[in-house]
């Protein structure tokens, strides 16, 4: 007999909203302290941490771990998603079926105009966000919706609004947030007739500022009938719902609705066996950010002892003024010598070892941030190394930062281009047409493929481009002394996988059929130059021949004697 479930929509939502933030919970306090010495403007754990414009930086006497977050992050967007240059391409999994030119430029066009749509969007704004809060709490969290203007709009949230649940791969599946809206807000985006009476009586006395907390539930979809057509029988079901009250006429619900894809953008640093949320650079290196601060905090009293110490004053003097500052003068009657004001006790502290320390402390947090790697090049203590001890050095760096970008691949970028272009095969432009354009017959059934070309992409490859290019010049040394060797190399091949590895345009590589038509093209003018070459010398040769003196005794009429002599016939033949 199949269960049913008794509780309503509404019921249900919230049971499983406060079970998500009953498992995060635990996470809640490390965050809060993450947050507190890295990024004291982030975080929402509570309605009042909304627009909190009080001093929140009072933990920090040393930005050295804020200002290293804020590096990891302008790192990973100018490395990985650079605005400033493609950091992607589309492909197909056959490579034969690349090479043809229709299929090369209909992917680069489609690339180029998921390019422009990231540019027009908040994308690139709200991936900085995400990439500073994965360097500090180790997840982040965004949903894209659809826009009417942009093509696609990211709400990014940061740490505390969201709680997520992942499926049977460990893959995030399910994500719960808390949002405040404005009465405005809600009227304009749900409509008057869906919200509760409480919304309806603020909006009707003009009270439109008024906050209303609002929950929001993208989750696995159970009760979907498969072959339906409706958005409430997709994959993930959107459920919005009002916090304090129930909704209107959709059981007690702002809106229902749903999603072909899991539109959910949930990235982690680094995941532990079957966590759910990940670890950060900035948990790893909280310890020593605490440490600075408080190895700050005793120098500056160190300093202070030693600029201005404790004194110890004659009990007469109580009362009268002294003047303390530099240079200032102070009268009283002297009974006894020794007996002005002096020192408490001797202040002669040395604060080397100390600042020694606080440097050292400073290099671990920013190797934890992998300062070290975005900032080599402009930070370099020689800057004449060679292109092949730069290539070493990225080499030893990515090895660190790999598994990193291997993640935010899977989790982030990737999930986003394949929304991003679902969402452009849905979109209609003026007129109704379809804003990707027609894509060639070749590519029809054929899947297609996500290959990253960005900055740190690219180091990471370069590993096997040094290689190819030791290779390359090995050969050529070696052909100086046997040059059959070169039969083993493919120019052709070679040129394709280079171009492939530094993720050159495609536009720029000529494709093997015109290859083909322009080298049979260039053999078949040889030729006609050798032709024309040999008829120009037989014409000559026999210009030269019919100017020939034959009429005494010289080489040229002894070969004339000789042919005809050898066409005569003998005596013998002529009996």
């Amino acid at each position: 007999m199949a269960f049913t479930d008794p509780r309503t929509p509404r019921q249900k939502a919230l049971s499983d909203l406060q079970a998500m933030k009953n498992e995060r919970a635990s996470w809640d306090p490390h965050y809060a302290e993450v947050a507190t010495h890295l990024l004291p403007r982030s975080s929402r754990f509570t309605s009042s941490d909304r627009n909190r414009g009080g001093r929140l930086h009072n933990n920090i006497y040393d930005n050295t771990g804020t200002r290293s977050l804020r590096i990891l992050g302008a790192g990973l967007m100018g490395g990985a998603t650079s605005p400033a240059r493609p950091w992607f391409r589309l492909a197909t999994p056959d490579r034969e079926l690349m090479k043809l030119e229709p299929v090369k430029l209909w992917l680069n066009e489609v690339q180029q105009l998921m390019l422009d749509v990231f540019s027009r969007s908040n994308t690139y704004r709200s991936l900085h966000t995400m990439y500073e809060e994965l360097g500090a709490f180790g997840t982040a969290c965004s949903v894209m919706t659809d826009d009417f203007d942009n093509v696609i709009h990211q709400n990014t949230m940061t740490i505390g609004e969201f709680s997520l649940a992942t499926d049977h791969r460990n893959i995030v599946d399910t994500m719960a947030r808390e949002i405040d809206m404005t009465v405005s807000q809600v009227i304009k985006r749900f409509g008057y007739a869906n919200c509760s009476q409480a919304v309806k009586n603020l909006w009707n006395a003009g009270n439109y500022t008024a906050w209303v907390p609002i929950i929001h539930i993208i989750a696995p979809n159970v009760d979907r009938q498969p072959f339906a057509e409706d958005n409430k029988n997709m994959a993930w079901k959107s459920q919005y719902l009002e916090a304090g009250a129930g909704g209107g006429e959709q059981k007690d619900m702002l809106r229902v609705s749903g999603f072909k894809q899991f539109r959910v953008l949930a990235p982690r640093w680094s995941v532990t066996s079957n966590d759910i949320y990940g670890h950060s650079p900035g948990m790893e290196a909280l310890g020593d950010i605490k440490s600075l601060q408080h190895e700050q905090v005793r120098k500056a009293e160190c300093i202070d002892y030693k600029t201005k110490p404790p004194l110890q004053i004659p009990t007469k003097l109580k009362g009268r003024l002294l003047d303390s500052l530099p240079g200032g003068r102070s009268y009283y009657d002297a009974t006894a010598p020794g007996a002005g004001v002096r020192s408490l006790f001797e202040v002669n502290l040395d604060l080397s070892h100390l600042l020694q320390d606080i440097q050292d402390v400073r290099e671990r947090i920013r190797a934890a941030f992998y300062t070290d790697l975005f900032l080599m090049l402009s930070q370099a203590d020689n800057s004449r190394r060679t292109a092949t001890e730069v290539a070493e050095l990225h080499e030893e760096k990515l090895l660190m930062l790999g598994p990193v970008l291997e993640r935010l691949h899977n989790e982030l970028l990737d999930p986003l281009i394949n929304m991003t272009f679902q969402r452009l095969v849905t979109a209609r432009g003026p007129g109704g047409m379809s804003l990707l354009p027609p894509p060639p017959p070749e590519l029809e059934g054929q899947e297609l493929r996500v290959e990253f070309i960005s900055m740190l992409a690219q180091a990471q490859r370069s590993v096997n481009i040094n290689a190819i290019d030791r290779y390359v010049m090995s050969l050529g040394q070696l052909a100086l002394a046997k040059p059959g060797v070169l039969d083993k190399f493919d120019e052709d091949k070679w040129a394709d996988i280079y171009a492939d590895r530094l993720g050159i345009d495609p536009e720029l590589i000529v494709s093997g059929d015109k290859v083909a038509i322009i080298r049979k093209s260039r053999e078949e003018q040889q030729q006609a130059m050798q032709q024309a070459a040999l008829m120009q010398q037989s014409a000559e040769t026999a210009k030269v021949a019919s100017q020939a003196d034959t009429s005494g005794k010289n080489g040229l009429t002894d070969m004339i004697n000789s042919i005809q002599n050898r066409g005569a016939p003998q005596p013998s033949q002529t009996q």
